[in-house]
């Protein structure tokens, strides 16, 4: 315990002396050096240097030793794979994207991508200690199929988890994007500290990532949080989603909406979005990489809807702020059921297209749900922007490192 803890400590604070392990484990200044003596002989900690600069001789300094072990992570849009390596400490060390080649295979894909990263890291796809792949929807537990991701191309084979296995020689996990947008916000953005929230993402699909607990949701087929699907007031009840692909609240407030919105008279802010959001699963939950101002390719759609939702927040009067408050009540209609149910501490708004209509939109939709819901969770704008479900990939699978590496006791 003492071990793991000093290990933590050393994550959160970086290097640190002898005497200051002690005083922050509680530990005499004898134990803490046998402490760091012992992490040191394991490969755990190493020398970094001394707090030079004080009055009094220089005391040695250790840190987590960054190499004991390499995590990989995986985004995966039907645009391209991308991947990237994370040494202990979490910095990154390498990253590698493949494009989405027509009939290329889901196994040979994410095999290139992740053997690019570990190759630009100077490592072998074997260095690494565990991977986590995230990609929109989930995969069914009972089935092993991928769901509610239709628009995934070369990702529904029922062997597709064993088949990826057999191919990469490491563990590996598997996560649905916004989950993973969430991971990356509880450890290192706005819902730090949070034990129960909601995150809503808003870039080609509406999805939610449920925190209860300081817990993941998943749901009994890992469907949780599809909130794309849900039935609202103010959309006709769509039969057979799964088939239709489509939802009432995707319809509602998702990027077809905004064009729809856009195009009504009075609507404003220099130009209507083009076109009509790809169709596909109502509950499409894309991640970061897909869009948004952290890079790769986004969709034409997502981008004319950002553009639109950013020239209104910026002149928010006459018909821009018709616009904005149009769009936050249709926002606010889905997010009240999950408020009512979930009771959240807070709600992170991730994705770009929310993200574009800044603090303006926010304080609409605030004032929207706290009509519209029986409690009043704080809006919190996300804070990691860049690439955040390849951030959440690589978080979730330092975690697990983690707790294989420091375990001390084997």
């Amino acid at each position: 315990m003492n071990d793991r803890a000093a290990l933590d400590l050393l994550l959160a604070h970086g290097p640190l002396s002898r005497t200051r392990v002690g005083q922050l484990t509680g530990l005499s200044k004898p134990t803490a050096s046998q402490l760091l003596a012992r992490l040191e002989g394991a490969g755990l900690v190493v020398a970094t240097g001394t707090d030079g600069g004080r009055p009094g001789p220089s005391a040695q300094l250790y840190a987590v030793n960054p190499r004991a072990a390499y995590a990989g992570g995986v985004d995966v849009t039907p645009h391209r794979v991308r991947a990237a390596v994370a040494d202990l400490t979490g910095t990154v060390v390498a990253s590698h994207e493949v494009p989405h080649a027509e009939g290329a295979s889901a196994v040979g894909q994410v095999t290139e991508a992740l053997g690019g990263a570990a190759e630009a890291a100077g490592l072998g796809l074997p260095d690494l200690h565990r991977v986590v792949i995230g990609t929109p929807g989930a995969f069914d537990p009972r089935t092993g199929r991928l769901r509610y991701a239709s628009h995934l191309p070369g990702w529904h084979s029922p062997t597709l988890l064993d088949d990826m296995a057999a191919a990469l020689p490491v563990p590996l996990a598997h996560e649905n994007d916004v989950n993973l947008v969430a991971v990356a916000e509880q450890r290192l953005g706005a819902a730090r500290g949070h034990e129960d929230f909601v995150l809503l993402w808003n870039e080609e699909g509406l999805g939610a990532a449920l925190v209860l607990g300081g817990r993941l949701h998943r749901g009994w087929t890992g469907g949780a949080g599809e909130v794309g699907f849900l039935p609202v007031p103010g959309r006709p009840l769509v039969r057979d989603v799964t088939r239709a692909n489509a939802g009432g609240y995707q319809q509602l407030a998702g990027v077809g909406a905004l064009s729809r919105l856009a195009a009504e008279p009075g609507a404003g802010t220099g130009g209507a979005a083009r076109g009509h959001a790809r169709p596909g699963r109502a509950g499409d939950d894309h991640g970061g990489g897909d869009g948004g101002p952290f890079g790769g390719t986004r969709d034409p759609d997502v981008g004319a809807a950002v553009a639109l939702l950013a020239r209104a927040a910026a002149d928010p009067e006459g018909a821009n702020l018709r616009l904005l408050r149009t769009y936050a009540t249709a926002l606010a209609t889905g997010l009240a059921s999950l408020v009512a149910v979930l009771d959240p501490e807070v709600v992170v708004l991730a994705g770009a297209v929310t993200g574009a209509g800044g603090e303006v939109l926010r304080t609409l939709l605030d004032a929207e749900l706290a009509e519209l819901a029986p409690s009043r969770p704080r809006l919190l704008p996300a804070e990691v922007l860049e690439d955040p479900v390849l951030r959440g990939a690589l978080e979730s699978a330092l975690a697990a490192t983690r707790d294989e590496v420091f375990d001390t006791s084997r």
